[in-house]
């Protein structure tokens, strides 16, 4: 693991061990408490936090960048809970109609509300990363050409659709959103050493910058800003290398992408699109380091 991972494997080891559970967990001995506030986290399996087990399963974790972010923000306010309504594998269609996780209210859109309409004014802030799912039935292609034509009818549905997604949300809290830039899981292709798989690594990174763009636009209309965790994984940095026992002098977009994320690993574990604890702790400190700028 080079210098800079292992910076933050201690600072994450450092806020882990300074709350091994949630922020609902930590409040919970403060349950009748008018002083409570909440942190609700919103999207995908990432806002939810899941990892691999043993057999490469994907399995919810309390060691996600909800769970993170929650422990840091309880050091300065101690009744601070945290609601996670993350659904692994939702789209945001999904979110709107429902389908993948069971809600209370039908959906997550629909529970994320109800719970806001109730809470709104005890909400410190509320974070969302959902899109990236959208993308997975043109992504499975191989063909750049079939990528794009697929790209170019789903992209901008995924936008429209979180355009209501936020107009909802925002109706119901005037207060802190906070939406995501995602990493790019194909730039581990780069490791394959093909010409090929290299160029579809590259055109992966392109992609993400340009889809994190149009994400970025819809959160920033409301209001939202935007915890830039494609910057933080240092996705498009194909300039800078890095020596590693197990893969070689690879670009350090690539090596910071298998330091934060499963995605490198070796099955049965991997390979797995996920952060693992250290990434979790890198998204987390992305979102707090873009909240303490909201001011």
């Amino acid at each position: 693991m080079h210098r800079v991972a292992l910076t933050l494997a201690v600072a994450t080891a450092v806020i882990t061990a300074g709350g091994a559970g949630s922020g609902a967990a930590l409040a919970s001995s403060h349950p009748a408490i008018n002083n409570t506030t909440y942190y609700l986290s919103l999207g995908d399996s990432l806002a939810q936090g899941v990892q691999p087990n043993s057999q490469g399963v994907s399995v919810e974790t309390n060691q996600g960048y909800a769970n993170q972010l929650s422990t840091s923000l309880h050091q300065t306010n101690p009744y601070l809970r945290l609601v996670k309504l993350g659904c692994p594998g939702e789209t945001t269609a999904t979110m709107i109609s429902g389908g993948i996780c069971s809600y209370a209210q039908g959906s997550q859109l629909a529970q994320a509300v109800a719970f806001l309409n109730k809470h709104a004014s005890q909400t410190q802030l509320v974070t969302i990363d959902i899109g990236a799912n959208d993308l997975n039935p043109c992504v499975a292609f191989t063909n750049p050409a079939k990528i794009i034509k697929c790209l170019d009818k789903v992209i901008p549905q995924t936008v429209t659709n979180l355009g209501q997604i936020m107009t909802e949300l925002r109706a119901a809290d005037p207060g802190t959103i906070i939406g995501m830039a995602y990493y790019v899981p194909e730039l581990a292709g780069w490791l394959k050493g093909t010409k090929a798989a290299q160029n579809l690594a590259e055109a992966s990174v392109a992609l993400g910058q340009a889809f994190n763009k149009d994400l970025g636009s819809v959160y920033r209309k409301f209001g939202a800003p935007v915890a830039d965790v494609y910057a933080a994984f240092r996705t498009g940095d194909f300039t800078d290398t890095v020596t590693t026992p197990e893969f070689g002098t690879i670009p350090l977009n690539v090596d910071l992408l298998c330091s934060y994320t499963w995605e490198c690993a070796a099955p049965p574990v991997g390979p797995n699109e996920h952060a693992n604890v250290l990434g979790y702790g890198v998204i987390a400190k992305t979102f707090l380091n873009t909240y303490i700028k909201t001011g």
